[in-house]
């Protein structure tokens, strides 16, 4: 890494106060030639700022980081200049004539990766802390990166090493004074530690669904009242209502903040048989979406007078939601509710114009997704790339097992269930994968 980046680390657009970031071996030539001389490391000190003509570009704010006590890991700087648009583009044209470039995204970050500042959990965690929209959402992201995961991984891989050992001392020096059960002992140390890696593995669809959101699905017949009720959960008008049957034809999800965890919740299109291709696709979309749902209301109109069929995306825990309870209820409603018990779900009833009922509604929402995401503490692993090797690690434990007459191979097995759990922190790790990972920051961190 010889080249030295800079970056703006705060949003585009007129703002109080904006802040660049440099980093690289360049960077006290870059502070120096700028603002005059390079302050004090670690010490906001107000400097002049000039470009390489001698003209002014603002005062400001510069902070000194020497390598390796940095963030990067190398020399780093931060400018902290007004922010307007101006300022900004006068900096970074300054920058960029002392021969620095325009940072990719991530680029910093992955530079304190490489550097040994952060581990692959914490880089991703940087990640999920910049995104993190809920309390709960910043909790799971700064357990992350203050190294839970990666602490319980180096327990795993310690105990990984010892089983190693083990199989090793048999296998390498069978005619020494070793233990005749020593690779034996081994067996309760594998079997306990594939237990708790399939246990993490299976914990984490929770963290995953505490950064992406807890997705409930609205489903029903045509004006069974989606939409209505998705307007009043939002607080807004989302989706278009009309007593036109078929109205909604694609998925519209709608972000909530329900006991500090981030709920999407989504409209979708009635479902009935129809020859109308573009609702017909709605309807296939609907059952998909409601599929992959974490929670389903079903929707049932207690006015109505047709017979209601229930869907069969429905699972035991979701909710059987009576609506227009302001209107006379007919027994295609009685029979729908007591079908829904009959399969597990709860039922209640609401009107969409009652606040104390869509407060109601609120509550008992809250109360699901607590119940499935709330824990003593967020999951260790919260990513579908942690789950595949998790469970990879988990595998070859497993195998290892059934190797008892092979110590050998047993051992072999031991030793790529150690690798998978390395390329977890990324001691092991492909370029493409790392490049994967670092392309979704955003540009100046």
């Amino acid at each position: 890494m010889t080249e030295t980046i800079f970056a703006p680390a705060t949003a585009a657009g007129r703002a109080a106060v904006a802040v660049l970031r440099v980093s690289g071996p360049k960077a006290a030539m870059a502070v120096g030639a700028l603002a005059g001389d390079v302050p004090t490391a670690r010490v906001a000190s107000l400097r002049r700022l000039f470009d390489v003509d001698g003209r002014p570009i603002d005062t400001a704010l510069v902070i000194w980081f020497e390598g390796p006590a940095s963030y990067t890991g190398e020399d780093s700087a931060e400018f902290h200049v007004h922010g307007g648009p101006a300022v900004v583009e006068a900096l970074i044209g300054a920058l960029t004539a002392l021969g620095l470039r325009l940072a990719e995204p991530g680029e910093f970050t992955r530079r304190a990766f490489e550097n040994g500042k952060l581990d692959l959990t914490q880089a991703e965690a940087v990640a999920d802390l910049i995104e993190a929209e809920t309390e709960q959402q910043r909790r799971q992201a700064l357990e992350q990166l203050g190294g839970r995961l990666s602490e319980v991984q180096a327990r795993w891989r310690e105990s990984l090493t010892e089983a190693l050992a083990m199989f090793e001392a048999a296998v390498d020096f069978p005619d020494e004074e070793v233990p005749a059960d020593v690779a034996a002992r081994a067996r309760p140390v594998l079997e306990a530690l594939a237990d708790e890696l399939e246990a993490a593995a299976a914990d984490v669809s929770r963290g995953e669904r505490v950064r992406e959101g807890y997705r409930v699905a609205l489903l029903g017949a045509p004006n069974a009242g989606k939409s209505t009720l998705l307007n009043a959960l939002a607080g807004r008008d989302a989706a278009i209502v009309t007593a036109t049957p078929g109205t909604t034809r694609d998925i519209i999800e709608v972000p909530l903040v329900l006991a500090g965890y981030k709920l999407l919740l989504a409209d979708t299109a009635g479902l009935r048989e129809t020859e109308n291709e573009v609702e017909a696709e709605g309807v296939r979309r609907a059952r998909a979406w409601a599929e992959g749902a974490a929670l389903r209301l079903w929707l049932v109109d207690g006015s109505g007078v047709e017979a209601v069929e229930t869907p069969r995306e429905l699972q035991p825990g979701d909710i059987c939601v009576i609506t227009k309870r302001d209107l006379p209820e007919n027994e295609a409603a009685w029979r729908a509710a007591d079908g829904a018990r009959e399969r597990g779900l709860s039922v209640g009833a609401v009107t969409a114009r009652s606040p104390n009922d869509v407060a109601w509604l609120k509550s008992l929402l809250s109360e699901k997704v607590v119940d499935a995401l709330a824990g003593a503490e967020p999951p260790p692993a919260t990513r579908l790339r942690h789950r595949e090797l998790l469970t990879e690690a988990a595998a070859r434990l497993r195998r290892a097992l059934l190797e008892a007459d092979h110590l050998e191979l047993a051992a072999e097995d031991v030793r790529l269930a150690a690798r998978a759990l390395d390329r977890i922190t990324g001691r092991i790790d492909p370029e493409s994968v790392l490049g994967r990972i670092f392309a979704s920051f955003c540009i100046g961190k």
